[in-house]
């Protein structure tokens, strides 16, 4: 049997003696994609965090988070790129954005800066941005734009899995869509094995093929899209898609509690 890219073994992370996470267990195959879901403070952050290797220092690990089908432990950048929902939290406020993509291909590639450079306009092109946006500034930049450099600066290295992390929650309709397009492009294209993590449960069905959902830090429910999400098995995942419930909603407007043995 192939051995998983991903693999999660009794995953709990704590933050000052508060739980986060609580016995995940979940692997995630070579080339495949996973789409984790849940209401705002269900763990599903939290846990893109973990595997990325990015909690804080206080942050209390349990249980593993290993990558068997690597080999040897993962670099960040290298082998793992990360988008995160806020662009301006990965971009550099004080540098062009081509000189941020470039400084990806000599960190982690080996390139000198004059070839990394020659290969900004080639990356920038692959998330549909013209060349001149190389030398532009982030602030100069619109929400979504940015979210392709971040996208382009991640895929730079070549990683074996991405993580994206509410890629599109900060944008608007139209831009969600065009960017949740090129997303799915890029991974098919590329053979990424993707780590999606979302409030969207449309976006999770066409981006996905499995998908697992979270609840108070633990892991309710995990298979394939089309089961899952056609024939949920437990009574939280049932009552999410019948409500169609945006889980960034507010929580004084989410559902009804579910007891906590549901």
């Amino acid at each position: 049997m192939t051995e998983p890219l991903l693999a999660l073994r009794g995953l709990g992370v704590a933050h000052g003696g508060m739980p986060a996470l609580a016995g995940i267990d979940l692997d995630l195959p070579r080339g495949g994609r996973l789409a984790v879901i849940g209401e705002s403070g269900s763990g599903k952050s939290t846990l893109a965090l973990a595997v990325a290797g990015l909690l804080p220092p206080e942050a209390r690990l349990a249980g593993s988070v290993s990558f068997p089908a690597l080999g040897t432990a993962p670099r960040l950048g290298r082998d793992i790129g990360v988008v995160f929902q806020d662009p301006a939290g990965s971009l550099d406020p004080v540098l062009r954005v081509g000189e941020q993509v470039a400084e990806v291909l000599v960190a982690h590639r080996g390139l000198s800066w004059r070839a990394a450079f020659r290969r900004v306009d080639e990356l920038l092109a692959g998330v549909r941005l013209p060349g001149r946006a190389a030398r532009a500034f982030p602030h100069q930049l619109s929400g979504g734009q940015c979210q392709r450099v971040a996208l382009a600066a991640a895929l730079a290295a070549e990683p074996a899995l991405l993580i994206a992390d509410e890629l599109t929650s900060a944008l608007d309709t139209v831009v969600q869509r065009e960017l949740a397009s090129l997303l799915d492009e890029l991974v098919k294209a590329r053979g990424l094995t993707l780590l999606f993590v979302t409030h969207d449960i449309g976006l999770a069905a066409n981006l996905a093929d499995d998908v697992a959902v979270l609840r108070r830090g633990r892991l309710l429910e995990h298979g394939p899209v089309a089961r899952v999400l056609a024939q949920p098995q437990h009574p939280y995942t049932q009552a999410l898609l019948a409500t169609h419930l945006d889980l960034a909603t507010p929580l004084g407007a989410r559902l009804p509690e579910i007891g906590p043995d549901a």
